[in-house]
């Protein structure tokens, strides 16, 4: 160890680092599993992978630390200043490996092991060097102890704060300072050759003035990367505890992109949004009160506040930042036709998983379906036999429900799965589906609780897709999208989830 420690203030130090190691480290890792999430889907599986790889390393760093046996607070300011960088610079260095090489699952694992084992590495060094004035017993209950309590910070601030206010870059950066500012803190507290402390106290008030300067530029950079991710100029970015929001435009043609995955095109989506809402409600001929789960862009409310008798809408979307966008940026709330400043509208943010439990439900006479693709298990629960129990539930006897049921070319096994799930809790179906040209062919389905579905009221004025004609095309399959069998998706088991993946991965190998 380096020379003699300057009396108890470098004990304090190292058990608020102890707190510090947990509250970064988790970070570093919610990042990570964050960024893979956004930019490959399927949340539960990154994360799992993740955090699989991020505790492993740890183990390994851990069992490293039995090589380490001098100057143990030089390697201790060593390793904080490496974590300060990798950590800091993570999304950084993540986001650039996605949109400049095609190695992105190999940085991915890579970053995420170095980075848990350098974390591994540290909590064995501290509880060493601080035994030397401690018990046994009462160092590892404070550490330990300090170890849950970071972890617990960070699992409240990192969805609540950090996101929302900094960005994933910039929360990166902001704990990479933190743990460089103890590196060079700890270089103060203790006594050793001149030369070696000059070493240490440069090397972390470096980290400390690299990351100071890439705090202001950060939203520069993040913006540049995105931008290269995206055909047309990126006008609106943001970061939600949900997902990541952008919305490109070019050539009077806005898209909007979810954790990067298209959600509609303004070129065309008025086909999409049309076929998703005017079967159920031309099916039920005079709806009055009509709910909408997911959509929270307004276009299917639009296509909604059409037909005449409609008294209220109910839009239930778990993300406010979503429907707020759309509701008050002028050139993006024209799109929807200001459906959702509409007095007849009423905007729920949450869950529809868990909305749909609440008591007192009245029933709705139309309800229309558009949630993404199910392709994690968090968007899957929305495809169960048991989500469309509750469903039905908040449905009158002879309401009518349209669902997006993803491609049923593309995707033709996990289509057909959601048509059976919903056949098999009593709904009498047909399935239907058109042509989008930014999507391709996409699937659909009609529904109806307590009746055959059989003729359709006429469509309102002003549809530029659908009319009688083309109504009747769109429940004619051709041979290569005909019915398949197989399984029913249910809660506890989610087969919805595998089949979509392999039909995407099939189509692409």
């Amino acid at each position: 160890m380096i020379g003699g420690r300057r009396g108890p203030a470098l004990g304090r130090l190292l058990f608020f680092s102890a707190f510090l190691i947990a509250t970064c480290g988790l970070v570093y890792e919610l990042i990570a599993g964050s960024m893979a999430s956004y930019l490959l889907g399927d949340s539960v599986t990154q994360f799992s992978l993740i955090i699989g790889t991020y505790l492993s390393a740890m183990g390994v760093g851990s069992w490293l630390s039995r090589y380490l046996d001098k100057n143990l607070l030089a390697r201790f300011v060593e390793i904080e200043v490496a974590i300060a960088l990798l950590g800091g610079f993570e999304a950084a260095i993540l986001f650039g490996a996605f949109a400049y090489s095609s190695s992105f699952r190999l940085a991915l694992f890579a970053h995420v092991f170095l980075v848990g084992t350098l974390v591994g590495l540290e909590l064995p060094l501290i509880l060493r060097i601080l035994n030397e004035d401690t018990t046994l017993k009462e160092l590892v209950a404070r550490v330990l102890f300090l170890d849950y309590i970071g972890a617990l910070a960070a699992s409240l601030a990192f969805p609540l704060l950090l996101v929302p206010r900094l960005g994933l870059f910039r929360t990166g950066l902001l704990f990479g300072l933190l743990n460089a500012s103890v590196a060079l803190w700890a270089t103060f507290l203790f006594v050793g050759p001149d030369r070696t402390v000059r070493r240490l106290r440069l090397m972390a008030g470096s980290a400390v003035v690299l990351l100071c300067l890439a705090m202001p530029v950060a939203a520069q950079v993040e913006r540049g990367m995105e931008g290269d991710l995206f055909a047309d100029p990126v006008v609106f970015r943001q970061t939600t505890p949900y997902q990541r929001i952008v919305v490109t435009d070019a050539a009077a043609d806005t898209r909007l992109f979810l954790n990067g995955a298209l959600q509609f095109a303004s070129s065309d989506e008025y086909r999409y949004h049309e076929a998703l809402v005017h079967p159920a409600l031309a099916a039920h001929g005079s709806p009055r009160r009509v709910l909408v789960l997911g959509g929270g862009d307004g276009m299917a409310v639009r296509e909604v506040l059409r037909w005449d008798g409609v008294e209220t809408v109910t839009l239930v979307d778990l993300d406010p930042a979503v429907t707020q966008l759309f509701t008050e940026r002028e050139e993006l709330a024209v799109l929807n036709g200001l459906a959702l400043r509409d007095d007849r509208v009423e905007v729920v943010n949450a869950d529809a998983f868990v909305w749909l439990q609440e008591p007192g439900i009245e029933p709705y006479d139309a309800v229309v379906v558009d949630f993404p693709d199910p392709n994690d298990y968090g968007v899957g629960k929305l495809y169960t036999t048991h989500f469309y129990r509750l469903l039905r539930r908040a449905m009158a006897d002879d309401a009518t429900l349209s669902i997006q049921a993803t491609s049923a070319f593309f995707s033709p096994e996990a289509y057909w799965c959601i048509v059976r799930t919903i056949e098999h809790e009593g709904f009498a179906v047909r399935p239907y589906h058109a042509y989008v040209p930014s999507f391709g062919e996409w699937g659909f389905v009609l529904a109806a609780p307590g009746r055959r579905l059989e003729g359709f009221a006429a469509l309102p004025e002003g549809l530029r897709f659908l009319d009688a004609a083309a109504m009747d095309r769109l429940f004619v399959f051709p041979g290569d999208m005909g019915r398949r069998e197989g399984p029913i998706n249910r809660l506890n088991n989610q087969v919805l989830v595998r089949l979509y993946e392999e039909d995407w991965l099939d189509l692409w190998d």
